[in-house]
């Protein structure tokens, strides 16, 4: 600054601030052709240049490259994150205190609890487009893309019973109230299938699993794109969930994707204890 700026010579600068021209003229590591994270720099370049990783963070690029072969340490990885810029910003909400009530239904297998709720977005003529997900608490799998102007109980219904006939019946769902859930279409269609586990109302963290993966997908897709069309967002939208299931490798998981983890999961649900392996 002092030479840009103040038009100082080099000699004069360096006296200013106490440092000797040789460490004022060494280049940093990074710079020079012997840099050891040199591949690492490239790949992490590369890695977030992809649209699937442009809002996630140093520990899934780790996963991926552990998937690749890559014996390295994730504290090598944050530090080249850090000193490449990559961070990611996240804009931090206040948590309330919560409040203590029923115990929360855990999913200890496959199919043991379905987690379901809606979202909202817009096309870029400001109409409205409503979107209908669903993830299996256990596996994290996304099972549902549905994209509409609107969905009713009968939508629901319909997008439900094409995914019970791809994976069978889950034990029950977990839901909120809202009044597409709450609807008799619903609830003659699980009786005697399913249990619905209505969240008590104003209790979302009792939905987790679901507010999760809606804020994942509000903040790496519908906040990524402007749909111009109802089949723009549906193509846009479904092909980020399909994405999600293939490459989105979880810590709790194991960073296994979705995918991965049900392909060799072997939990088996039991009413009391489960047994499951990771």
């Amino acid at each position: 600054m002092l030479i840009a700026k103040m038009g100082m010579s080099q000699r004069a600068a360096c006296r200013v601030t106490g440092m000797t021209r040789s460490t004022f003229r060494r280049k940093p590591l990074a710079d020079t052709p012997d840099d050891p994270d040199r591949w690492l720099r490239d790949w992490l370049h590369k890695w977030v240049g992809l649209e699937r990783n442009a809002r996630k963070g140093y520990r899934r690029a780790w996963a991926d490259l552990k998937a690749e072969g890559h014996l390295i340490n994730k504290k090598r990885v944050h530090r080249v994150w850090r000193e490449e810029g990559l961070q990611v910003k996240h804009r931090r909400r206040r948590k309330k205190p919560l409040k203590r009530s029923k115990t929360v239904v855990k999913a200890d297998a496959a199919n043991v609890v379905w987690a379901a709720d809606f979202q909202f977005d817009a096309t870029s003529d400001h109409r409205r487009i409503k979107i209908f997900s669903m993830v299996d608490e256990h596996t994290r799998e996304s099972l549902t893309d549905l994209v509409e102007r609107s969905i009713t109980a009968e939508g629901v219904v319909a997008a439900l019973d094409a995914v019970i006939t791809l994976r069978g019946l889950p034990l029950m769902l977990r839901l909120d109230n809202g009044p597409e859930f709450i609807a008799d279409v619903l609830a003659e269609y699980c009786e005697k299938k399913l249990k619905i586990l209505f969240v008590p109302p104003g209790e979302p963290w009792r939905n987790g699993f679901i507010e999760s993966f809606n804020n994942r997908v509000r903040d790496e897709c519908l906040n990524q794109h402007q749909f111009d069309t109802i089949l723009q967002a549906r193509v846009l939208i479904g092909d980020w969930k399909r994405g999600y299931n293939e490459f989105h490798r979880h810590s709790s998981l194991g960073y296994a994707t979705p995918d991965e983890y049900a392909a060799r999961c072997d939990c088996v649900h039991e009413t009391v204890n489960s047994v499951c392996r990771r």
